[in-house]
């Protein structure tokens, strides 16, 4: 039931699509895999690829959505690149998709 005259605060248009556009990318389920590994430890592409059973190009590619959100950032050690999550939010993000859609969950 609403309250006359209280008023609530709402989110300017321009920062919920910058929102929406960052879910978009988040919402595939490689690159939530890929989160969901990352939030554990740092992994370069082709770890990521493995376990997404992916080829390295296309992970790559999902790598770099993710960057381009400000979701990861990524570290050179000699030859390899690896990737780590530097979005404080997205524990709690994966951790409600976790709690929603894990198949192994009791509900």
């Amino acid at each position: 039931m609403s309250q006359p005259g209280k008023k609530i605060k709402l989110t300017s248009l321009d920062d919920l699509g910058e929102a929406a556009e960052c879910l978009r990318v988040l919402a595939h389920p490689h690159r939530l895999r890929m989160i969901q590994m990352l939030l554990a430890n740092h992994y370069t592409v082709t770890e990521l690829a493995e376990a997404c059973e992916l080829p390295t190009g296309m992970a790559s590619e999902h790598l770099r959505l993710m960057q381009r959100c400000g979701f990861l950032t990524s570290e050179k050690d000699g030859r390899k690149v690896y990737y780590s999550v530097i979005e404080p939010h997205l524990k709690q993000i994966v951790g409600c998709i976790e709690k929603r859609f894990d198949g192994d969950a009791k509900v």
